[in-house]
């Protein structure tokens, strides 16, 4: 028997040719949802690189806006000296709060139960008084689950200070992002089809524009929240002023949730000193969050992505919860690009549909 030529065998149907249409669509379908789980699984496993790069890009994004409000001041500095600054500056920051609240947040954090337990025994002879008593109000359990919740806000709060690899890893990222934003911008953008490439660049520099705005904010309400924190709990005299000043400023980068926990700390050190102090704290905290609220916050909303809050808090939940703090830190920013992208798309295709 003679052996087939060889473009008779290349032109032979093999085992994975599909001859029916039909077929064929079904499994280009099915392909590409293969690819979707593929591509999520392999979301989930480079989770937490992913989120230091997005951390980088923040990070650049905020010191390209500290590098651009410093040539509004000195426009005849060079680029890179201006970055420097901004460089320099953030660095004798976390130096100076490493200093200063690094081996004072543990030791206070270790003082919060005992604070917690003096006002649970004032509040049981308190509702003795009024005739309730601990069989109608297990105060003792009440205790342990507040105890349990305090323990885990200053773990949280220690997390912060001991994530130094991480932190460490996105400044290095945010140089390199900073200093050649181009280089990286025109890589992605070469990675995308050609008429693809002028929207990704519009998409790109709104981002960058509402990404400096929104941290100009968050970093105008830290440095207001503190500040104003310090000097009012100081002049009436309360313990730890600075130190809750501090927290005040550092969790008020974290929108909707950091406000209350520093507000719970504040009026647990309030009230550990007095029933006066501590309504002088409850007013403290009222009197700032209102300042920063109806004042600072629609300010920079104006000039941002102008977020609802209860999107923020829903994104919030779910990123603090699969990343810890780095999600609650990123977690607005992050709404904020995707919003920026729908909203390109939006246009895009209205574009598309005037021209047609």
């Amino acid at each position: 028997m003679d052996k087939p030529d060889q473009t008779v065998i290349a032109e032979m149907t093999g085992p994975t040719d599909i001859s029916d249409n039909l077929v064929k669509r079904e499994a280009k379908k099915a392909a590409v949802w293969l690819g979707m789980a593929a591509l999520f699984a392999l979301v989930v496993l480079l989770a937490q690189p992913i989120m230091v790069i997005i951390g980088g890009i923040v990070f650049a994004a905020m010191i390209d806006g500290g590098q651009r409000l410093i040539a509004r001041v000195a426009p005849f500095l060079p680029r890179w000296s201006r970055i420097t600054i901004v460089l320099l500056s953030a660095l004798g920051f976390l130096v100076w709060l490493v200093t200063f609240a690094g081996g004072q947040i543990a030791a206070q954090a270790a003082q919060f139960p005992d604070v917690l337990n003096t006002q649970i025994a004032r509040l049981t002879i308190l509702a003795q008084s009024h005739g309730i008593t601990l069989q109608d109000f297990n105060l003792q359990q009440i205790a342990a689950q507040v105890l349990g919740s305090v323990g885990q806000v200053t773990r949280a709060l220690g997390g912060i200070f001991g994530g130094f690899t991480t932190a460490f890893l996105i400044f290095i990222l945010a140089i390199y992002f900073v200093i050649e934003p181009d280089l990286y911008r025109r890589g992605l953008s070469w990675m995308l089809p050609e008429h693809s490439r002028e929207h990704f660049e519009g998409t790109a520099q709104r981002m960058g524009k509402t990404l400096r705005m929104l941290l100009f904010g968050r970093l105008v309400g830290m440095s207001v929240e503190g500040i104003a924190t310090w000097a009012l709990l100081a002049w009436w005299g309360v313990p730890m002023a600075a130190l809750l000043g501090l927290l005040t400023g550092l969790l008020a980068f974290l929108p909707n949730i950091g406000a209350p926990i520093s507000g719970l700390l504040m009026v647990l050190v309030g009230f550990s000193g007095g029933t006066e102090m501590g309504l002088f704290c409850i007013a403290v905290y009222v009197i700032v969050q209102t300042v920063d609220g109806n004042i600072i916050v629609p300010m920079v909303a104006k000039r941002t992505a102008d977020l609802a809050p209860a999107l923020v808090l829903g994104a919030q939940l779910m990123l603090g919860l699969l990343f810890g703090i780095l999600g609650l830190m990123l977690a607005d920013p992050i709404v904020a690009m995707i919003k920026i992208a729908l909203e390109r798309r939006a246009e895009r295709n209205d574009e598309a549909r005037t021209t047609a």
